[in-house]
């Protein structure tokens, strides 16, 4: 496979990281309809004897416009960069969103990011993407640049599903908050993955004999809390099954922060500090408080079954 590599900006490149066909966006979550955008830029890469590239925004535009909304991450940047090199991309270009980049009119970013900058021979983009101040540009300018400044423009149409949903980030994460892990995947056409690193708890799953991973959320939109089948990658590529909660875990005290914390079945090894990978497969039931461990206990038993048994299909 070829390996990615990636440049943050667009200002005095080399000659050699200049000239690819590009695909514009956000990119959050790599989902089908980016994947259809990916696939024009793709296509002309090849009819030019081009490289592959993809453009992204550090930070993400929503941050930046709107940095007092909700997490909201379907992916951290390393997922998102492995996502993308598994779809053949040479270059992912990660603009950094500045009051440079962010006052610039749609032509000035044509001319001086696309055009002189990363020196595009083709740009793909979203049916509904816009750029410049005030997003005024559109897929309709945005032809109408590369006429003038000889780059080659392509404009990948909406991809839904059976009954004409389209598929967008904005659907995934509402599938993620209502707990519809199925659908999510559906439109990424992978699992919703949360990636980090397991911290050091107070140890209480081991104790009550279903030892936990711990991680935190970070960034990453919350989805519903609750209990789901899991499962996780581990540094060294295996793949482990499991439960997990997302939440705050009302039964135990002093937790405030919402945490991944799963449960992985057959797996006894020191994994603190060590970063992980956990898929949601699928919601089993929403948090609860219990009026006691022992209570707690017994439902956790009963989900690792009921997981075990929607799992182990998979990994026999």
């Amino acid at each position: 496979m070829r390996r990615l590599r990636v440049i943050r900006g667009w200002k005095d490149l080399q000659p050699g990281d200049r000239g690819a066909a590009l695909a514009m966006g956000s990119f959050d979550g790599v989902h089908r309809g980016h994947q259809r955008v990916i696939a024009l830029a793709a296509k002309a890469a090849g009819e030019l004897a081009a490289p592959l590239a993809v453009i992204t925004f550090d930070p993400h535009p929503r941050v930046y416009f709107r940095p007092d909304e909700p997490a909201f991450r379907l992916m951290k940047p390393d997922q998102q960069a492995r996502a993308l090199e598994d779809l053949g991309v040479d270059i992912l270009y990660v603009l950094p969103l500045d009051p440079e980049l962010a006052n610039m009119t749609d032509k000035e970013f044509a001319t001086r990011v696309l055009h002189e900058g990363l020196g595009a021979r083709h740009v793909a983009v979203g049916f509904d993407n816009s750029f410049g101040k005030d997003r005024t540009g559109s897929p309709e300018t945005m032809r109408a640049y590369g006429d003038d400044m000889g780059f080659g423009v392509s404009v990948a149409e909406p991809v839904a599903d059976g009954e004409g949903e389209k598929f967008s980030s904005t659907a995934v994460r509402e599938a993620l908050r209502e707990g519809r892990p199925e659908d999510a995947r559906t439109i990424l056409g992978r699992p919703f993955a949360i990636e980090g690193e397991v911290q050091r708890g107070r140890q209480l799953g081991r104790k009550l004999g279903f030892p936990t991973a711990n991680v935190p959320l970070g960034d990453y939109v919350t989805p519903r809390f609750g209990v789901y089948a899991t499962r996780t990658r581990l540094p060294d590529g295996r793949e482990i099954p499991g439960v997990a909660n997302i939440g705050v875990n009302p039964t135990v005290d002093g937790v405030t922060i919402p945490l991944l914390e799963v449960w992985l079945f057959d797996f006894d090894e020191d994994i603190y500090d060590q970063v992980i990978e956990t898929d949601l497969i699928a919601f089993l039931r929403p948090e609860l408080k219990f009026d006691g461990l022992e209570t707690m206990t017994a439902q956790v038993m009963k989900d690792a079954n009921t997981a075990r048994d929607l799992l182990m299909p998979a990994f026999d």
